[in-house]
């Protein structure tokens, strides 16, 4: 392990902190394009992961298109140079003004969620006197083992289309003049370790482009969405995910002919692992039942503990005392809440005020989902290629 260019760098900014590793960011790209570009597969990189302009601007160049959850989104993609014609742009809630940013631009495909939304897009094109291209969103009832609020595919969801309301966009459909369907569109959940849930939504697909060719329509495009996890618990023994055998799932089990284009969104398998947070130690706290590190970051840079009961492991960059013996802390915030908790009981050696830790595989949905609940300052960014001889790890 080589921490000292990290704590070399950190004498010129504060903390909290996130620090990207660049080097891992491209070698998680050459092997998203060796197993899935290379095959044909069009590679989407969802922004609700990460949406900082230097990131963006490295997958952009790597030959990824964007995936949009948001008018913000749509725009930060164009501006971080993505093509419009490989934006789909996807979310439960299209606002009118939105719907309006993504036909002026012309981007490649909404993924609709709902007929009124369908009809909504339809009026609006045809004001504009253009052709909205759509995918049908559809929810296929898939279960996946992850935490209830990023499970996205089941029909307690808000998100997608029903069997039931399947029916009633597809009568719908030809009347929509100004409607252009090009396919369908899954996304089951996030964080999905096992693969699976996506061999059960291929079969799913493969009987949903049964059902709806059958009724006269032609798909030509299957975008099966992302959600596949990576390892919270050990980055170190796998830094990046197997994307070999999650694009094999489709290889194997997914019916599609020359004449379709097959699409993934992919967002934490790309980033999180080459994304930390860095914290110093602010105070040490000792009862007789439990130890406190209180840290200089908090909740709101880094949500997912608090949010989703998530687990981050948690390295010392800096020690006063590298020979201290193991001590159990529970590794907490500044932030005016209990929840601002990153982990209980976590062996680190013993302590002291400065010390920098490291919290890891916080790339996605971490940077993004900062908050300035109790005024909080904004933070600094740390790249790889920043610093005079860039790790590729922060080990």
């Amino acid at each position: 392990m080589n921490s000292n260019d990290i704590i070399a760098a950190l004498e010129h900014r504060s903390t909290p902190c996130y620090y990207y590793d660049l080097s891992l960011l491209d070698k998680t790209l050459d092997l998203v394009n060796e197993h899935g570009t290379k095959k044909g597969y069009h590679i989407h990189f969802a922004l609700k992961a990460n949406h900082e302009p230097k990131i963006l601007q490295r997958i952009q160049k790597a030959g990824l298109g964007a995936d949009c959850v948001s008018g913000g989104e749509v725009k930060q993609a164009i501006d971080c140079q993505f093509d419009p014609k490989h934006i789909a742009f996807a979310g439960v809630g299209k606002s009118d003004a939105e719907i309006e940013l993504g036909l002026d631009e012309g981007i490649f495909c909404f993924n609709v969620e709902s007929l009124q939304e369908m009809i909504v897009i339809n009026e609006i094109a045809e004001r504009k006197n253009i052709q909205a291209p759509i995918a049908l969103r559809l929810n296929p009832n898939v279960q996946v083992n992850t935490h209830k609020y990023i499970t996205t595919g089941l029909h307690e969801n808000k998100f997608g289309i029903s069997d039931e309301e399947l029916l009633l966009v597809l009568d719908a459909l030809p009347s929509l003049s100004h409607i252009q369907f090009l396919g369908i569109h899954f996304h089951i959940g996030s964080q999905i370790t096992s693969l699976e849930p996506f061999v059960e939504l291929c079969h799913k697909a493969n009987q949903y482009v049964e059902q709806i060719e059958d009724r006269g329509f032609t798909i030509k495009v299957l975008n099966m969405g992302g959600g596949f996890g990576v390892n919270y618990s050990d980055p170190n023994a796998e830094p990046i995910p197997d994307l070999k055998a999650f694009f094999e799932v489709f290889d194997t089990h997914l019916n599609h002919r020359k004449d379709q284009e097959v699409h993934f969104e992919l967002g934490r398998a790309i980033i999180a692992q080459a994304g930390s947070l860095l914290t110093r130690v602010l105070y040490i706290k000792e009862r007789s039942t439990k130890n406190f590190a209180v840290v200089d970051a908090g909740m709101t840079e880094l949500i997912r503990p608090a949010l989703y009961q998530a687990t981050h492991i948690i390295d010392a960059l800096s020690l006063s005392d590298s020979n201290a013996p193991l001590v159990n802390y529970d590794v907490v915030g500044p932030i005016c809440e209990s929840s601002d908790t990153f982990i209980q009981d976590y062996p680190l050696n013993k302590l002291q005020r400065g010390d920098v830790l490291a919290i890891r595989s916080a790339g996605a949905y971490g940077q993004v989902m900062k908050s300035r609940y109790n005024l909080r300052p904004d933070f600094p960014v740390i790249y790889s290629d920043e610093l005079s001889h860039p790790p590729t790890d922060i080990r």
